[in-house]
């Protein structure tokens, strides 16, 4: 039996199929319409522990650490339905891709970090990367990282450090250790994904051992097929699909309140608008393309990994392309269902408002930024991109 047979022979039901995870997301739709997340700036604890119940985040764990080990697109069709709920929630949710990052501990590390279940939440400040004294048997860390999303509900934390012996500073690592050695400084005010909690995280002459920490980037300790697509073209999936559940939710919302939203001056309602009826069905025709262009790029680069071949470069740049372009359209149909709600939409506790906040949030994150236009259309041509890109 090939391995594609294999996988379709062991598929399992999406995990938002069973009623447990649908009522979770009606709970967290309510609770976000309550701005309970925005408020607290974190997604509450006991959300956090019904993801780990209902297998968010061992949905990517290999089988032989209890995990599931399912694909790419399985993972991000179920932030994506999170996100369509809340996009702060489905952000925290997509670091349940964090089996790729740990993947480059030894394997003797790994086995303890699923000692306990393969339900283990990591979270990390990765920049900027912090001198780190080498000491015997491993490093002495301290700093301040930024951007730490979800670290207020993780088990595991990680940062980013540059050994240093002497004056002289090594490769970049990752340090991992436990949540209870970090403190965090609650710094996250900001205008969307409030409630990914992306607090600084703080240490102070924390001793890590060195089979804690590995080189950021580098191959992964773990052979399934996972470990063979390319990581940081995932880390950048997990991230843009949250664009794409977010303007889901948006157009959703704008239809459920059109048909009864009558104008002050007596004009029509705004499902019977003949221009409100044409800019929608755009914005529902631009992110269904985008939608479908995306998880087409993931499921060619997947088939490429089961079939034993090397995801080429071309495959590769179609996965970041794709990925941009699926930001910045969510984004672009937020803000369309935004605008077609007039004076509605402009409310500060308008769910069209956190919307389109969250969906703009997406596409200022590095991965999603213009350099992807840039790199790609140098592989078009036939040049290289900059370094990082792939």
């Amino acid at each position: 039996m090939s391995s594609l047979s294999q996988l379709d022979h062991q598929r399992l039901a999406p995990i938002t199929a069973n009623e447990a995870f649908q009522a979770l997301l009606t709970d967290i739709r309510e609770r976000a319409r309550r701005e309970e997340f925005d408020k607290q700036r974190y997604i509450s604890h006991d959300v956090i522990a019904r993801f780990k119940e209902l297998g968010v985040y061992r949905a990517l764990v290999p089988t032989r650490f209890g995990g599931e080990q399912r694909s790419p697109m399985e993972f991000c069709e179920m932030v994506e339905d999170v996100s369509a709920a809340d996009g702060s929630a489905g952000w925290v949710a997509s670091f349940g891709m964090n089996p790729v990052y740990l993947a480059a501990l030894p394997l003797e590390t790994l086995d303890k970090v699923y000692a306990n279940g393969p339900d283990v939440v990591f979270a990390a400040g990765i920049f900027p990367p912090q001198p780190a004294e080498t000491i015997d048997g491993g490093f002495k860390v301290s700093g301040r990282w930024k951007f730490s999303s979800g670290c207020m509900g993780a088990d595991l934390i990680g940062v980013g450090i540059s050994p240093k012996t002497g004056e002289t500073l090594s490769l970049p690592r990752l340090a991992v250790m436990p949540r209870e050695k970090v403190g965090i400084e609650d710094t996250w005010d900001v205008v969307g994904l409030v409630g990914t909690g992306s607090h600084d995280l703080v240490l102070d002459g924390v001793e890590v051992p060195e089979e804690w920490t590995f080189v950021r980037g580098g191959p992964a300790n773990l052979d399934e097929p996972l470990f063979r697509y390319p990581s940081l073209s995932f880390a950048t999936q997990v991230l843009s699909v949250v664009g794409l559940g977010v303007a889901r939710a948006a157009l959703d919302y704008l239809a459920d309140m059109a048909s009864g939203r009558f104008s002050v001056t007596g004009a029509p309602a705004l499902a019977d608008r003949p221009l409100a009826q044409m800019q929608v069905a755009k914005a529902e025709a631009e992110l269904r393309a985008a939608r479908a262009w995306f998880y087409d790029a993931m499921e060619n680069a997947w088939a490429s990994v089961l079939a034993g071949d090397v995801v080429s470069v071309e495959q590769t740049n179609l996965l970041r392309l794709s990925s941009t372009h699926a930001a910045r359209v969510s984004a672009e149909v937020a803000r369309t269902a935004q605008m077609l709600s007039g004076m509605t939409g402009v409310y500060r506790h308008s769910p069209l408002a956190r919307f389109v906040n969250d969906a703009q949030v997406v596409t200022q994150h590095a991965f999603m930024g213009d350099m992807t236009y840039q790199n790609a259309g140098a592989i078009f041509f036939g040049g290289k991109p900059m370094p990082g890109y792939l």
